[in-house]
């Protein structure tokens, strides 16, 4: 193991001290000779990697909205410890997320690429990972950035969230986890925290067909007792084979309705140490303080070697916790009271990493993986996502900038400016090349979607490298922005946008989200088209008649359009030709299919023998 100058310099302490007895000060005489070369020897295998490649600290919040955050303009909910780091640091104004959803937006995220490239764009209804005990998920063929700093020295690890799948074909194979994707340590949710993880909060997987195989199993059962009645009673000669197919058909639907859904806190709700399921399901109330814990833990394990720490939190997701210590604190209800007490956990885990000493070698990053969920409430609790400020549109309603935007900070005392505002475009994939670059990684790599920040953070570049961003809603091309050269404009240019239902509402509320596809969407031509600079709320659509420019920027959008497309010659195996995949991972496969989503018996992680699942962690320690 590679030791650093302290850690030679504990040994040697370490060493003496294990000597004991009258010999010590004998050891420590033959030994001090030595110590100036052993400290050389430290230097020499970590000095230049220690000091060249800091360690990278990046947290990312579920769900939040930008304008949940006091330095982004909220003044009614305490966010201290997240303005902290941005008055400290550099904060990004035009942070974009690849996609308005989870799974999507992670991918990219953590690829450097669009999803639509690792097959995590959908291409119907469901667009994001449902069941742990599907196929779908991050294919082992794709890189991420965990993967090239592990390349790189970096010990890395993950705690939170993942939700980009766990098998593929058979339980244990860990096709997609963390610790095959780069990350030498993981503890967390390998799905998402979801409704059915809390009993009273209802279900958010597939509800409609949950009560359609609920409805169908009724109708069978009573029309077989109905059957046996008038058997029985002589009415008619009811043949015994068509009860008997009755019987079968109502004990399968009963089946494929109850074994995957009413039991999802037990396939999906579950804690992962590495690929070890040790909580099953688990006890929602102590996740937040055993992820922060772990995080710590995590640091200080690593306190002597260049880390990554991808800190995924399950704040600010549904269902809200109620942590007596921030209930009815806040003065925007449970929502209120779980977003401080996020900016708490972010407010410990940088107390950490300043206790260590590590504050002037640790970039810390602090997002979102997309915007705040608009359309969840209830007469109860109220409110239940986030706020988007100015910002129209939110989580899972297409490219509209409430979904897309969210906050994006950076410290790092010493390299970066305290402070700095960074009104430029800049995107959740530029944090794969910003890292490579950190880490010295100049090894070959595949076309990315991302810039490496840098420039714009240092302050050395005024521009941003993005003068085309592309937003897909799933597999779609939704709308693309465009920042001229030599202009503060940027143009957004509107492919589709989703039908809000009901029409005129803010959103898709009978759905819950927005799809991508059919009849829920409405393509426009010529396309919706807005100045961002101008009217970053999306509400007035420029004409030939207030835009000048507007022929010029449908034809530039249309030419940056074909050069993307033409990055993506592969068609995948959906059977729809405007699907395709990327050149450089020929023949990708979609993983956002039925067959790939949908729950499967022999992927399912357990602890226990399946389906007896169960099993929980001793968390009086905690």
């Amino acid at each position: 193991m590679k030791k650093s100058r302290k850690s030679v310099t504990l040994w040697f302490h370490e060493s003496v001290r294990c000597a004991g007895g009258m010999r010590a000060p004998l050891f420590a005489h033959l030994l001090l000779p030595l110590l100036p070369l052993l400290l050389a020897v430290g230097s020499d295998v970590t000095g230049e990697e220690a000091e060249g490649k800091p360690n990278i600290v990046l947290m990312m919040v579920d769900d939040l909205g930008i304008g949940d955050i006091g330095c982004y303009g909220n003044d009614t909910i305490r966010t201290p410890n997240v303005d902290r780091l941005a008055a400290e640091g550099v904060k990004l104004t035009q942070h974009i997320a690849a996609a308005p959803l989870c799974t999507p937006s992670r991918a990219a995220f953590m690829t450097g690429r669009y999803a639509p490239r690792s097959g995590l764009g959908a291409i119907g209804r469901v667009q994001v990972l449902l069941f742990l005990g599907g196929s779908g998920g991050l294919p082992p063929t794709e890189t991420t950035f965990a993967k090239r700093l592990q390349q790189q020295g970096y010990t890395t690890g993950l705690v939170g969230k993942w939700h980009l799948g766990v098998n593929c074909e058979q339980r244990g194979d860990h096709c997609h986890h963390p610790n095959q994707h780069g990350f030498s340590y993981y503890f967390g949710v390998p799905f998402t925290l979801f409704n059915d993880c809390v009993p009273g909060e209802g279900s958010d997987v597939l509800a409609d067909l949950q009560r359609l195989l609920q409805n169908l199993t009724m109708v069978l059962v009573a029309g077989l007792l109905t059957l046996v009645c008038v058997r029985v009673s002589g009415l008619f000669d009811i043949n015994l084979g068509l009860l008997a197919a009755l019987l079968l058909l109502s004990v399968l639907a009963a089946a494929v309705w109850w074994i995957p859904f009413k039991f999802l806190p037990t396939w999906n709700c579950i804690l992962m140490r590495n690929q070890e399921v040790i909580e099953q399901p688990m006890t929602v109330e102590t996740v937040p303080q055993r992820l922060l814990g772990e995080a710590q833990n995590f640091i200080k394990r690593n306190v002597d070697r260049p880390f990554l720490l991808f800190f995924s939190l399950v704040h600010v997701h549904i269902p809200l916790f109620k942590t007596p210590a921030f209930a009815g604190k806040s003065h925007h209800g449970r929502y209120g009271d779980n977003l401080e007490e996020m900016d708490w956990i972010i407010g410990q885990l940088v107390d950490t990493v300043d206790s260590l000493g590590l504050t002037s070698n640790t970039l810390m990053y602090f997002t979102s993986d997309h915007g705040g969920h608009l359309e969840d409430r209830d007469s109860k609790v109220g409110q239940k996502g986030g706020w988007n400020g100015i910002y129209k549109g939110g989580k899972a309603m297409g490219g509209w900038e409430g979904g897309i935007r969210v906050p994006g900070i950076f410290r790092w005392p010493g390299r970066l400016p305290a402070g700095r505002v960074v009104d430029e475009p800049t995107s959740l994939m530029d944090l794969y090349p910003t890292l490579k670059y950190l880490a010295n990684d100049a090894q070959p790599d595949r076309p990315l979607d991302g810039y490496n920040l840098m420039p714009l953070l240092e302050g050395t570049a005024e521009r941003s490298e993005h003068e085309f961003m592309f937003h897909y809603c799933g597999v779609y091309l939704n709308a693309v922005r465009w920042h001229p050269p030599g202009s503060d404009s940027i143009f957004k240019v509107h492919l589709f946008t989703p039908n809000f239902s009901p029409p005129g509402a803010g959103g898709c509320y009978k759905t819950g989200v927005c799809f991508c596809h059919g009849e829920f969407v409405t393509h426009h031509n010529p396309p919706l088209l807005y100045d961002l600079f101008h009217d970053p709320s999306e509400s007035r659509p420029l004409t030939p008649d207030t835009e000048p420019r507007y022929t010029e920027i449908l034809e530039q959008t249309a030419k940056a359009v074909e050069r993307h497309n033409n990055t993506f010659t592969h068609t995948q195996e959906s059977g729809d030709a405007s699907v395709k995949s990327s050149t450089d991972a020929p023949g990708v496969q979609s993983q956002m299919t039925w067959d790939k989503i949908l729950w499967r018996p022999w992927l399912q992680p357990c602890c226990g023998t399946f389906p007896f699942c169960g099993c929980k962690e001793d968390t009086t320690n905690i």
